[in-house]
């Protein structure tokens, strides 16, 4: 396909295959389109981890879980990243990936690693016991609009409930956020863009403390709970998010996600922790 032709999304998790006899080393680039405050967007640094993953030849099941450990800032420009199976059961596989980047000396260094769990999953009972909130989606909701980072306009994101302080006024308050959000352009849903929607929240110190602090995920875990089959009857629908912090303390915090689609069935939650400087 012509890169022109692709979603945005899509071209920033795009990977070519690095050559050589070892599978699963890819090559790629980060995208302007998703720049963050200070480089990408994190949510696109997970995708690319699962799309490393998707992409392998050996790849058993689907994805069920996901951490990524961001060990330093993704600069501007080109990345190598590995995928390697470490393990292959019968029905469940595990992987690590770690993604480098060329220092000023020209040596590689580490910038994010990863592990991941694949599994080949089979109809069973099964049911969720967190409710979505009591909710529908309005589409009268105003779109969220800001003007920075880039990232946020990849996204429609209509609040439910706070997603930035009203003031920057220092006042404490719940650091809960609650909004439908999609792709932007509409974009059919899969796993790489369930695993960044699940980061597209800001740091939720800000909320608690109406404050502009320096804060960076340090390492966030997503579970997905739903197959395939699933997000594609989502399609390019939009979903159900909310956020809250758990514990903020001596420069790191914690906050969960959880994210439904519109008929109330929870496809994904996610669990990160977050540096942040007074």
């Amino acid at each position: 396909m012509n890169p022109l032709a692709m979603h945005p999304f899509d071209q920033a998790m795009r990977l070519e295959a690095a050559g050589g006899a070892q599978a699963g080393t890819w090559l790629g680039a980060t995208s302007p389109a998703y720049g963050n405050m200070v480089g990408p967007f994190g949510g696109t640094t997970a995708a690319t981890a699962l799309q490393a993953i998707l992409l392998h030849p050996d790849l058993l099941g689907q994805p069920v879980a996901l951490t990524v450990n961001y060990a330093a800032a993704l600069a501007a420009g080109p990345f190598r990243i590995a995928a390697t199976p470490v393990r292959t059961n019968r029905s469940t596989q595990h992987w690590t990936v770690t993604l480098t980047q060329a220092d000023p000396s020209g040596a590689d260094s580490v910038a994010m690693t990863a592990t991941a769990v694949t599994a080949v999953r089979r109809e069973t009972w099964g049911g969720d016991e967190l409710p979505m909130p009591d909710v529908t989606m309005d589409k009268a909701l105003p779109r969220l609009m800001l003007s920075t980072p880039e990232w946020t306009r990849r996204y429609d994101m209509r609040v439910v409930h706070r997603m930035v302080p009203q003031a920057w006024d220092g006042r404490e308050s719940d650091s809960l956020t609650q909004l439908w959000l999609r792709d932007d352009p509409p974009r059919a849903l899969d796993f790489p863009a369930l695993a960044a929607l699940c980061d597209a929240f800001y740091p939720r110190v800000w909320l608690r403390r109406a404050t502009r602090v320096p804060a960076g995920t340090v390492s966030i875990t997503t579970y997905f709970h739903a197959s395939s089959a699933a997000l594609a009857e989502v399609g390019d629908g939009y979903l159900f998010a909310q956020a809250r912090g758990q514990a903020f303390r001596n420069g790191f915090f914690d906050q969960s996600a959880q994210l439904w689609n519109e008929a109330g069935h929870l496809l994904a939650t996610s669990h990160q922790v977050v540096y942040y400087k007074e």
